[in-house]
């Protein structure tokens, strides 16, 4: 066996492994023995058949290919001993001719990460604000949601909640028909079709109207996008919202525990301020880790990103099947081949595996570590916080695979907090319009 290393870059070792007619020949000779006893070949007992008859009945391609599934995971393994390879992943194999035998192998290596200076990022936390006018759209949203929808007599307008009688098609096939629809008339709703609300506005009860419009081009049914629907709808009701008066006593329906208006408004703005406390560390954590990720160079083999998008196209095939669909079905409305999919994967698959090889260099170079005892308590938080089954979840959480995936997670929220410490966003600073 005669091995070459053409080259490596990208984290990958381009091997070209030549065998010796010698190697070869011993392979087919095993690779018949194997066949031979699981061949039924008329006139001879299991085993018996010379390897000619064999070949004879099952092809002699068969055989030759038999012996090269064989051989080559032995040639591979001899090729990365002898030129001192450690492989991270199962490499790609390709026949580039048999007659002599050569392999072309590519060799995903481990990734090369050079961290830049991210122990001299500095950032100033952006200050979080909760003004009097966040307070009033949140108190303004409680009301719409607790207000009461009374019949009225007069033409739809924008805001008001709607029954409908629809019947639609696109080009004569059946395409949206229900009656008694409750529909929520707001400006520029692409639902069912951008433009449907604004053809009912003006409309009265029992009104009749049919129009047509343009379905967009990257409308979800793809068999549908860019023709045009013709509807014919009738409005069955008119009900515009009736707010509840901003007192005391609409304090006291959001919860018996608020007594007066006032003390309503204060757990808004708390909550308020709470939520804009979050959104700005998870924005200061992501400002700080693109920095380190910018600050750094990384190569690794492409097979990586592969991965990541098989892991990533798993996920959508998990979440559609909680939801009764299937990836087919889901490319199917979206007019997409799989290979398609994991084109538009590929940018943000790549930036998640740079992201993880960064952080996790980090976490070496600061030496952070998981205790088991933080293990534990996370386990025990995540058990707690399940609405049911927690005996069940429990154990699965307590099974080796979840502890390394738990640890994993618990490495990298360690890393982000060392980054954000290093960065100066250990506090976040917080105004609000009185102070």
């Amino acid at each position: 066996m005669k091995v070459t290393k053409e080259k490596t870059e990208n984290s990958q070792a381009f091997l070209t492994i030549e065998m010796e007619p010698a190697e070869v020949e011993e392979s087919l000779e095993v690779s018949y023995h194997l066949l031979v006893k699981k061949t039924k070949i008329p006139g001879f007992r299991k085993g018996k058949a010379p390897r000619a008859i064999l070949e004879g009945h099952i092809g002699k391609e068969s055989l030759f290919e038999e012996a090269l599934n064989n051989l080559l995971p032995q040639a591979y393994e001899k090729a990365i001993k002898e030129q001192e390879i450690e492989p991270i992943t199962q490499p790609h194999i390709e026949i580039a001719q048999t007659d002599p035998v050569i392999f072309k192998v590519t060799v995903p290596l481990k990734p090369t990460i050079k961290l830049g200076d991210y122990h001299h990022l500095q950032f100033i936390p952006e200050p979080v604000e909760v003004t009097e006018d966040d307070v009033n759209t949140a108190i303004e949203q409680l009301r719409r949601q607790h207000a009461v929808w009374e019949p009225v007599e007069r033409p739809v307008e924008f805001d008001d909640l709607i029954v409908l009688n629809v019947e639609s098609n696109v080009e004569g096939k059946p395409f949206i028909n229900e009656k008694g629809i409750q529909y929520h008339l707001v400006h520029d709703l692409s639902y069912p079709v951008a433009g449907f609300a604004e053809q009912l506005s003006g409309m009265r009860r029992d009104e009749e109207k049919e129009f047509k419009l343009q379905l967009p081009g990257d409308y979800p049914r793809g068999e549908l996008a860019g023709k045009e629907a013709w509807f014919k709808v009738r409005v069955a009701e008119i009900k515009q919202a009736r707010l509840p008066e901003l007192n005391d006593e609409f304090a006291g329906e959001i919860n018996p525990d608020f007594k007066t208006l006032d003390s309503l408004r204060e757990q808004v703005s708390t909550n308020l301020r709470l939520k804009a406390e979050e959104r700005a560390k998870i924005d200061f954590e992501e400002r700080v880790i693109e920095a380190a990720v910018d600050l750094a160079e990384v190569e690794f083999p492409p097979v990586l990103t592969e991965m990541e998008i098989d892991r990533l196209i798993s996920e959508r095939a998990r979440y559609l099947q909680r939801e009764g669909r299937t990836l087919e079905e889901y490319l199917s409305l979206k007019n997409k081949t799989e290979e398609e999919l994991r084109e538009e994967l590929r940018p943000p698959a790549t930036k998640r595996v740079i992201r993880s090889l960064v952080l996790g260099r980090i976490t070496k170079e600061e030496k952070i570590e998981v205790s088991d005892a933080e293990i534990e308590a996370e386990i025990e938080g995540m058990v707690e916080s399940a609405a049911e089954n927690k005996d069940k979840i429990q154990k699965i959480l307590n099974t080796p695979q979840s502890h390394e995936s738990i640890e994993r997670s618990l490495m990298t929220r360690k890393t982000i907090q060392r980054l954000v410490e290093i960065a100066g966003g250990s506090a976040t600073n917080i105004k609000t319009k009185e102070e």
